[in-house]
C-alpha cells in the first residue's frame, strides 16, 4: 500500500513542477499537444523561439518520469486496493493498464515533439498527426481513469451511508 501511496504522491509533485515550469509558454502546452498538422504545429513553435522552446525541450526528462510515475500509479492502485473491487475482473484488468498504456502514449507523444522541435521537419507530414493522436489517447484514457476513480469513490461512500 505504501507503494501506491508514494507513486501517487510522486507523480502529482512531479506534475506540479511540470506544470510550475512550463506555466511562461504562451500559447500553453496544450495548443501543442493538440496540433495535427505542420501548420498548427509550427505556429506554435513560431511562437516559442529561443527560451521558451529550450524550456519546452528540457521539460521532456521530467516527463518521461512523470509518466513512469503515473503509469505506476494507477496499475497499483488498481490491482493493490480496494478501490475498484466492486467491478469485475476483466474491467479491473482493463482499468489497471490505462494509466500505463497512457503512458506509452505519452511517451510516443515526447519522443516526437522532441524529434519535430529539434529542427523545421514540415516536409513529414504524419509525425504531427501521430504525435497529436498520441497525445488524444493519453488524454481520453487519463479521462476515463479519473473518472472510473470518482466512480468508484462515490460508490464506495454511498455503501457507507
Amino acid at each position: 500500500m505504501h507503494l501506491v501511496w508514494l507513486t501517487g504522491v510522486a507523480a502529482l509533485a512531479l506534475l506540479c513542477a511540470i506544470a510550475w515550469y512550463l506555466a511562461p509558454l504562451q500559447p500553453n502546452i496544450l495548443a501543442l499537444q493538440f496540433a495535427f498538422t505542420p501548420r498548427a504545429f509550427g505556429e506554435v513553435v513560431h511562437q516559442w523561439t529561443g527560451e521558451p522552446l529550450h524550456r519546452f525541450r528540457m521539460h521532456l526528462p521530467a516527463d518521461y518520469a512523470l509518466l513512469v510515475g503515473y503509469g505506476l500509479f494507477g496499475y497499483l492502485l488498481t490491482m493493490r486496493t480496494q478501490l475498484f473491487g466492486a467491478l469485475q475482473p476483466q474491467y479491473r484488468r482493463w482499468l489497471a493498464w490505462a494509466l500505463p498504456l497512457a503512458a506509452a502514449f505519452d511517451a510516443v507523444e515526447n519522443a516526437l515533439h522532441l524529434w519535430l522541435t529539434e529542427v523545421p521537419r514540415f516536409g513529414v507530414t504524419w509525425p504531427y498527426s501521430l504525435a497529436a493522436m498520441a497525445a488524444s489517447a493519453k488524454w481520453l484514457l487519463l479521462f476515463a481513469f479519473a473518472l472510473a476513480v470518482a466512480i468508484a469513490l462515490a460508490s464506495a461512500r454511498r455503501n457507507e451511508d
